[in-house]
């Protein structure tokens, strides 16, 4: 474990008496709440804020799942404990804090507050002054820092996660009593029903049919084929700028390679396109023109058969004019 300078960390790291686990959903409720809220403010460090909830056997705690919290105030501010920061500190919204406490104990009595967490490089006096906050709901509340990695680092496989727990403790200096933060070790605990979920949001679920799957390595091979082919070009051009020596055998290579492609803008090849092309346009017009009339032929059937129910109810001269046309009038002339 890393040491942190910090004026409000103890310097003496890892000897908390605490057996604290961390599950999956936490974790992954954090880096979503983060991912959120850089893309709401367009901040590279926003600051956010939630509650730990989990279980407390002794020196024994497990943290289950997280809820968001609320400040009173501007949400958008940045609090980072620094002269650039905004003078007044955030104020936790207390009933909204007690409201979603009870709603999650309504559902999972076990589950009680166990702290808070948010994001930062490393503790601060920021953080000590929000840790009194939650006194009235802890004796105790931890604190679990997701702290940023550089962009080198999230190109690559990290070795740990970065997060960071703290114990809040009293420190008497000068005469005086402050709020300071120990370093606790944690580990990671799972489930079989949390290690299935965590990998089917890993590979993006199971429900995917025969088509997306086909359609998911057809654009794998596509990428592949685009890679190469970038990297070929990017090579024959510094071939002929001088900045990459010849390679005769690779050079033929390309040349055989080019030399069996299909020549696309060939007279013969033009015809060949508009013929099919013309194919499969007249075969769309017939396919919509049938279409149509198979319509027109619906709506004739129709009006037959609503115009023979009137036929129907007006027997009589009305009918006989009706169907004697022309020669009705020359009958009525008579």
């Amino acid at each position: 474990m890393d040491k942190i300078s910090s004026s409000v960390v103890l310097s003496q790291a890892g000897n908390s008496a605490l057996d604290l686990s961390i599950h999956p959903l936490p974790i992954l409720n954090i880096s979503e709440h983060l991912t959120r809220r850089k893309l709401q403010t367009g901040q590279e460090a926003p600051f956010i804020i939630g509650a730990l909830i989990g279980t407390q056997t002794g020196r024994d705690i497990e943290i289950v799942n997280t809820f968001e919290l609320v400040l009173q105030g501007d949400q958008d501010a940045t609090y980072d404990g620094g002269p650039s920061s905004n003078a007044v500190e955030p104020k936790i919204d207390h009933d909204f804090l007690t409201t979603r406490r009870d709603q999650y104990k309504s559902v999972f009595p076990a589950l009680e507050f166990l702290g808070w967490y948010t994001y930062a490089p490393v503790p601060s006096q920021l953080h000590a002054d929000l840790s009194e906050q939650f006194n009235t709901y802890s004796s105790n509340p931890l604190l679990l820092i997701l702290t940023p990695t550089s962009k080198e680092a999230q190109g690559s496989q990290l070795e740990t996660l970065p997060i960071l727990a703290f114990e809040p403790t009293i420190e008497i200096k000068d005469r005086k009593s402050r709020t300071v933060f120990a370093e606790i070790s944690w580990r990671i605990q799972t489930g079989e029903a949390e290690r299935i979920a965590v990998d089917w949001t890993a590979r993006g679920g199971g429900g995917e049919d025969d088509l997306t799957s086909h359609l998911q390595t057809q654009r794998a091979a596509y990428k592949m084929l685009h890679d190469r082919i970038v990297l070929l070009v990017q090579y024959v051009a510094d071939v002929l700028e001088g900045k990459a020596p010849k390679n005769h055998e690779v050079l033929r290579a390309l040349t055989a390679l080019v030399a069996s492609l299909p020549a696309s803008e060939s007279s013969a090849f033009r015809d060949e396109f508009s013929t099919e092309y013309a194919d499969v346009q007249l075969t769309t017009y017939l396919s919509s023109l049938t279409k149509t009339a198979s319509i027109l032929n619906d709506i004739v059937d129709k009006h037959i058969l609503i115009a023979g129910r009137g036929d129907e109810a007006g027997r009589g001269p009305r009918r006989r004019g009706m169907m004697g046309g022309p020669m009705g009038s020359l009958t009525g002339m008579e």
